[in-house]
């Protein structure tokens, strides 16, 4: 690998860390770890660019018609009444005509033909009028006034320039990157490597869907199945480590392997410091720990560190946590780690359709917020609890309401900053 991220990304640093300085301290020391490797365009989608991508050849490669109809020389036609010009020959897209017409006369075109030498403009077949032939005189085309002097002609070039740059390194490729890197011949891109991800439920009180009935005190793990879903969108190759036991010898031997194998190891549980709460202490055992006391809600508790090149993350247990967690701070290390710039996501200044009082001041909130319809235009509701295990309220939200530190009540007709989850490749309801 031909990095990693530094190691004093993770020195310890005053307790209840701002969202903004965590933010900045990740940007400042996060690096790209991933090498690269040739994937071939059918596999390029959500992959991430790793060198310059230039067209070796322009785009369209050759002048060609825009449209099915009648192509002629501009200097044989009269722009104020109209010309008649004799039919020599058809150029259909892909038999291009390689000597020039005779002078005077329009070929019969369609779209996506090569304009024959010499023709540089063409008329809508509907626009004009075909005069059939009769007897030894050929079939003539009416084309008439109006038109000037290129009209329906695509220019060689005049999409892409031979040598202009695409793509650069960090660019993400998304369904329309793959038709332009098509129209420039390119079937292998050079891509940064997945990160290696590798996800891990903490708790004894865990068991996995499908499993028997619960017993009391047990509870499903919700959170694994949305991580795997989560760092897939961030365009890493996931494996799940399944639950881990509430054994300080066991995750510590776990953790100590896994580390081995892995770029990135994401878990949930575990990361606090009550006496069951091991996970924590194997990172401080086996490499760097650094515990970040955010003053965010949800998600207070995180912990980063280091064992070898491999980076630990640890998430809170409760899933709207875990969620909030995620976008706001282990989605863009994802991206950064694999190559692309820090993704920030964009806020969209909503009016608010709710009104929230007795807010602490201080501490940045991230709220469930649902798009609704009102006489003034698109505003956006808050989900009503603010629960962290209350994943109904991530089912019917459309993105995360910012309420920065120094906001106080809310009120309806405010403006808030809205994050839709489009922003991190989440279709909307």
């Amino acid at each position: 690998m031909p990095g990693q991220a530094r190691d004093d990304c993770f020195r310890p640093a005053q307790a209840r860390m701002r969202h903004g300085e965590a933010i900045a301290l990740l940007r400042a020391r996060i690096e790209p770890v991933a090498a690269s490797e040739p994937v071939s365009l059918k596999d390029a989608l959500g992959r991430i660019i790793a060198s310059p991508l230039a067209a070796p050849r322009p785009v369209p490669a050759h002048t060609n018609s825009a449209v099915d109809g009648y192509a002629f020389a501009f200097q044989d036609y009269d722009p104020g009444s109209g010309t008649s010009l004799e039919i020599s020959a058809r150029a259909a897209a892909g038999h291009a005509i390689g000597a020039p017409p005779p002078p005077g006369t329009a070929v019969r075109i369609f779209t996506g033909a090569a304009m024959p030498p010499g023709l540089d403009t063409v008329a809508m077949q509907e626009d004009c009028e075909l005069l059939g032939a009769v007897g030894d005189s050929p079939a003539h085309v009416r084309i008439p006034g109006g038109l000037k002097q290129g009209a329906n002609v695509r220019r060689a070039g005049e999409d892409v320039a031979a040598g202009q740059v695409l793509f650069r390194p960090g660019h993400v490729i998304r369904p329309q990157d793959l038709a332009a890197l098509a129209s420039i011949g390119m079937d292998r891109i050079d891509c940064f490597a997945r990160l290696r991800l590798a996800i891990v439920s903490s708790g004894d009180e865990l068991i996995r869907p499908g499993a028997a009935d619960l017993a009391p005190g047990q509870v499903y793990d919700a959170n694994a199945p949305m991580l795997a879903g989560l760092a897939a969108l961030a365009g890493c190759a996931t494996e799940d480590l399944g639950i881990w036991p509430d054994s300080a010898e066991e995750v510590r031997a776990r953790l100590a392997s896994a580390a081995e194998s892995f770029d990135v190891i994401l878990t949930s549980g575990g990361a606090s410091e009550g006496e069951e709460d091991h996970m924590g202490a194997a990172l401080a055992a086996l490499g760097s720990r650094h515990f970040w006391q955010l003053d965010i809600k949800p998600g207070k508790p995180m912990m980063f560190g280091q064992i070898g090149r491999s980076i630990i993350v640890g998430l809170p247990g409760n899933p709207v946590a875990v969620f909030v967690c995620f976008l706001m701070y282990v989605w863009p290390m994802l991206r950064r780690l694999s190559g692309a710039p820090w993704p920030e996501p964009r806020r969209l200044p909503m009016k608010a359709a709710f009104d929230s009082t007795n807010r602490r001041v201080g501490r940045r909130e991230f709220w469930r917020g649902m798009l609704v319809e009102t006489a003034e235009g698109l505003a956006v509701d808050k989900f009503p609890r603010d629960g962290s295990g209350l994943i109904t309220g991530l089912r019917v939200a459309d993105g995360l309401i910012d309420v920065p530190e120094d906001v106080g009540d809310v009120r309806r007709g405010d403006t808030v900053a809205f994050i839709p989850f489009s922003e991190f490749g989440i279709i909307s309801r």
